[in-house]
């Protein structure tokens, strides 16, 4: 196991006692295995954000549990199979969530605000400044926003498909100074935690801690992630100077007061990203993907140079100059997202070629890099995309 670097990270007593937090909290946390919303589990965490605020800090709330909420209105008895059942689940169960919400916040003066988000929402550069924008007013105006997926609307094309990846886009949208994850697990275990000799893993310093370990796929029944999902969060929200905490929800009261020993913290491994790079690395629909040679490879991971042509080896997809890609090593792993230099049909003329060829091929005026190092952001740990998209 990698142990700690040699200048220290900030330590969870850093990280809530900073300005801003996103915090999410799963189905899990907040409804009975029957699916009815349980006021004990939701009593707690809005007990833990208000003394949180009395603080003096901001938070903005993720929360799961709208299509739960629905399924006893709608006499359902277990989670949604079809999409049409999952959007009229989530359509009257985000009521009665937000009511819920309303009236426990309300209970101590805190005015909260409902913000339904779609992948749309952050695919396209003019929806996400209008999310930032939105959830900024809210924040200034001293309102706690409260965020979830449309699902009532999203469909499998455009969705996130779990809370915990839009937990951490939102993280980066409001410039949050951490961001905790609440679920049904204490902490993130060297091997699924009902197996004899699971051993939590209290700090998190680099992705090569995680690499190899038996991480379950799947939460409880009344959500979408799993452990799995956090963990993709995390090392995006990290990547991106953004420290996490992953805790229990039980264990809300001591996560928010920077209890030493509660749950895994991954400490911060890169800096912050501007919301254009956030967007391109995490947000942006890939519309194809780019394979590239082991020197090409090297050169974009560590040498943070343009992705010239002469290294590409692989073109996938119909995608137009200037359209988000991927760009897969020969393993297939993504080493980095980027907007092409050229459109598909061009590319596959000239990869493999030097920019001088390119000129000789198409005219100097056409001699550019397949991907700008100003257009390139590399990925933490990710696998390639099916079908070249994300």
């Amino acid at each position: 196991m990698a142990g700690p670097p040699e200048a220290p990270a900030a330590s969870r007593a850093e990280l809530v006692a900073r300005r801003r937090l996103v915090i999410k909290i799963g189905s899990s946390g907040l409804v009975e295995p029957s699916g009815h919303l349980s006021e004990g589990r939701l009593g707690a965490l809005v007990d833990g954000i208000v003394q949180y605020r009395r603080a003096g800090h901001e938070v903005v709330l993720v929360s799961s549990g709208a299509q739960a909420a629905g399924l006893e209105p709608l006499a359902l008895k277990a989670r949604p199979k079809t999409l049409a059942q999952a959007q009229a689940a989530a359509s009257v169960g985000q009521s009665r969530l937000m009511a819920a919400y309303s009236a426990a916040f309300g209970a101590y003066g805190l005015v909260v605000g409902q913000v339904l988000l779609t992948a749309e929402d952050t695919i396209r550069r003019a929806h996400y400044r209008n999310a930032l924008r939105v959830l900024g007013e809210l924040l200034h105006r001293g309102v706690l926003p409260i965020v979830n997926e449309n699902d009532a609307v999203a469909t499998d094309e455009i969705r996130f498909g779990d809370n915990d990846r839009l937990a951490a886009l939102v993280a980066h949208l409001v410039r949050a100074d951490g961001l905790v994850l609440l679920t049904d697990v204490d902490a993130l275990y060297d091997r699924p935690p009902g197996r004899l000799g699971a051993t939590p893993l209290h700090d998190i310093y680099t992705f090569d801690q995680v690499t190899g370990l038996e991480v379950t796929g799947r939460g409880s029944g009344l959500g979408r992630g799993g452990m799995t999902t956090k963990v993709a969060a995390a090392a995006m929200a990290t990547s991106s100077g953004i420290p996490v905490l992953l805790a229990a929800a039980s264990q809300v009261g001591a996560a928010l007061a920077g209890a030493p020993g509660v749950g895994t913290f991954f400490h911060a491994t890169g800096r912050r990203l501007t919301a254009r790079r956030m967007w391109l690395g995490y947000a942006a629909a890939l519309q194809g993907a780019l394979t590239v040679d082991d020197g090409a490879a090297h050169a974009i991971t560590h040498g943070k140079k343009s992705l010239l042509a002469v290294g590409v080896v692989g073109v996938e997809g119909d995608f137009d100059a200037g359209d988000p890609v991927a760009i897969c090593s020969l393993a297939g792993r993504v080493l980095a997202r980027g907007l092409a230099g050229f459109d598909a049909a061009s590319l596959r003329r000239v990869m493999g070629l030097t920019e001088a060829e390119i000129a000789a091929l198409m005219g100097p005026g056409e001699a550019r890099p397949a991907v700008h190092r100003d257009d390139l952001v590399t990925q933490a740990r990710a696998r390639r995309p099916a079908g070249g998209s994300h």
